[in-house]
């Protein structure tokens, strides 16, 4: 079994369509869904991010800048 969670906008004829990843999309499948409404302002729930990293030298000047940011372009 697989869990997919979406937030999903209805076409203007009112259906849903849910993206099914590709294992998913052959043969028959059984859905249960939950429907909530969701507020435009909400925000993110905790993990929602969980696997992203940040590479540890993401803060540190690119290279490619350097010239520009030694003054060497003005």
């Amino acid at each position: 079994m697989s869990t997919i969670v979406a937030t999903l906008e209805p076409d203007v004829d009112g259906t849903l369509h849910l993206p099914l990843p590709p294992e998913l999309r052959h043969g028959k499948l059984k859905v249960t869904a939950t429907v909530e409404t969701v507020s435009p302002t909400s925000k993110a729930k905790a993990g929602c991010l969980k696997g992203i990293w940040m590479a540890p030298d993401f803060d540190e000047p690119l290279e490619d800048f350097k010239e520009y940011m030694e003054g060497g372009f003005c």
